[in-house]
């Protein structure tokens, strides 16, 4: 009997671990559409734009209002599982490590990444990781 008890209680854990989903509701779209006026938040294009976690999905990030902006395609797939939009130095969302919700600042201290690509060359992208190094080279 105990036994049972234990599979159901098991049961019940993991169907709770997964209730977060990634799916934003009609609802919110129109919120965030009329909230962020119809342009990335990064940018400021109106083409190709993406629904996007400030908090990532992955992080914790949840599918409301409060936690969703939009970002047009290019910025959106630069900043990936971060904060930070790679395409136009900015932070667009908040760090997963700190918790602290930076939105369209300038990155101030960036710097040229000191890695070097595949074919001995000095990478060209910016970065404020204290290492000095960018995603690609970390």
């Amino acid at each position: 009997m105990k036994k049972i008890y234990l599979l159901l209680l098991l049961c019940i854990i993991s169907i709770c671990g997964f209730t977060q989903s990634r799916y934003i509701s009609a609802t919110t779209k129109k919120i965030v559409f009329s909230r962020d006026g119809g342009a990335c938040q990064c940018c400021g294009s109106s083409i190709r734009l993406e629904y996007d976690h400030i908090t990532p999905f992955s992080c914790g990030g949840a599918s409301d209002a409060s936690n969703i902006q939009l970002l047009c395609m290019s910025c959106n797939r630069s900043k990936s599982n971060s904060c930070v939009c790679k395409v136009h130095h900015k932070t667009v969302g908040t760090n997963c490590c700190d918790g602290k919700t930076i939105k369209n600042r300038e990155s101030s201290t960036s710097q040229q990444c000191t890695g070097n690509t595949k074919k001995g060359a000095r990478c060209k992208k910016k970065t404020t990781n204290a290492n000095g190094r960018c995603y690609l080279h970390q």
